[in-house]
């Protein structure tokens, strides 16, 4: 073998094993690249809900206040010292029941003066109907003139005249004597004395004390035309009454009161600065909780429970074109689904339009998520409350 052929058979065999030492450090970095690569991301973990039908009953609410059905203010129709006060401030009291007494001294005297003016007046009375007698059987006897009889008779009218007056002068002192006593003709609760014993009050003095009347009581509130027409519209879609509706109430501190009521009357003027009119209920009020002129909620309720498609609220999101959930099928990916909705309980919303029940919605999770992905799902149980 000469040199060229030494030579030439050399680089081949250095050139085989450059390329078999080159694969060989290719396969190992690929193994190395397989063994440090992160695996795949699981599908994202969400929270879903089934769409539910829960029984409710539709409600909407108004700013309202409450009314005493009664309410008299006690005033004085004599004049004179207040002597007697026999109530306690802010105590329940009855009808009939004694609140002032005022001084009857002069007032008695007066019915005493009349009586005996009276008295007097009825014996004028007799001795003319004596005279006028006596006078007629004289002139048929043609002792007397007819003149004199017609006197006696004249006479005999005044007297007569003379007892009607003092019997009415009578009257109006016992009623007066009546007046001092002060009476409430109502029950219900009793408000805050505005005069003391010892008081001089007569008429214009004003109030004396005001009784408001409690069980039962009144929350009336504003409707627009347009709530009303609403309210006729739906209740002619379910074939039922509009009237056939309860009224509660929800107080200051968000309690609902306990006691519901009905409505006793609509409003037949519409007030043109605001387009609404006055609905007023009827509510117990066994315990005292309405007080009037109390501002309260009031609750106008169906009288029958339905029931109704709901979601909790945190599954609805809203776009420029409306509001939509996102739903997940059969092979669990993301779709956006539309709705319409209705009213809220609790902490779910009313969905009339775009969802069945059973369908199932993301709770939480939504911003991590996108359409036709595929989600880990969690299923959470709905809290159905109905209030």
């Amino acid at each position: 073998m000469n040199r060229d052929e030494h030579g030439s058979r050399h680089g081949w065999i250095g050139a085989s094993v450059a390329v078999l030492f080159a694969l060989g450090v290719a396969a190992c970095e690929d193994k190395k690249a397989s063994e440090t690569a992160p695996p795949p991301a699981p599908p994202p973990s969400v929270t879903v809900v089934k769409a539910t039908r829960i029984e409710v009953t539709p409600s909407i609410t108004f700013t309202g206040r409450i009314e005493a059905i009664d309410k008299v203010e006690l005033r004085a129709r004599v004049e004179g010292f207040i002597d007697k006060r026999l109530f306690q401030e802010g105590a329940s009291v009855k009808p009939g029941e004694l609140m002032f007494v005022m001084e009857k001294d002069l007032y008695q005297a007066t019915v005493d003066q009349t009586q005996a003016e009276l008295a007097g007046a009825q014996a004028q009375l007799k001795l003319a109907d004596i005279e006028t007698d006596r006078t007629a059987q004289l002139v048929a006897k043609k002792v007397k003139a007819q003149q004199e009889l017609d006197i006696a008779i004249a006479k005999q009218s005044e007297a007569r005249a003379n007892v009607d007056k003092a019997q009415a002068e009578l009257e109006k002192a016992k009623l007066n004597l009546g007046f001092t006593d002060i009476f409430t003709p109502l029950a219900g609760r009793v408000g805050r004395a505005v005069f003391s014993v010892g008081d001089y009050v007569n008429p214009s003095s004003g109030t004396l004390t005001t009784v408001v009347s409690q069980d039962p009581i009144r929350v009336a509130f504003p409707v627009t035309s347009r709530e009303l027409l609403d309210v006729r519209r739906r209740a002619t879609e379910a074939g039922t009454d509009p009237r056939n509706v309860k009224v509660g109430a929800r107080l200051a501190d968000g309690s609902v009161y306990p006691h519901d009521g009905s409505i006793d009357f609509l409003g037949v003027e519409v007030d043109p600065t605001t387009d609404s009119l006055t609905v007023r209920a009827q509510l117990p009020n066994p315990d005292g909780y309405l007080v009037d002129g109390q501002l309260v909620t009031a609750i106008v309720k169906a009288d029958k429970p339905e029931k109704v498609l709901v979601v909790p609220y945190e599954a609805m999101q809203i776009d420029q074109i409306g509001r939509y959930v996102l739903t997940l099928d059969a092979e669990n990916k993301v779709r956006i689904q539309r709705i319409e909705t209705g009213a809220t309980y609790s902490n779910n919303i009313v969905v009339t339009q775009g969802l069945k029940e059973g369908d199932r919605v993301i709770t939480i999770g939504v911003q991590k998520v996108r359409p036709d992905m595929v989600v880990d799902p969690i299923e959470a149980s709905l809290e159905a409350s109905p209030s």
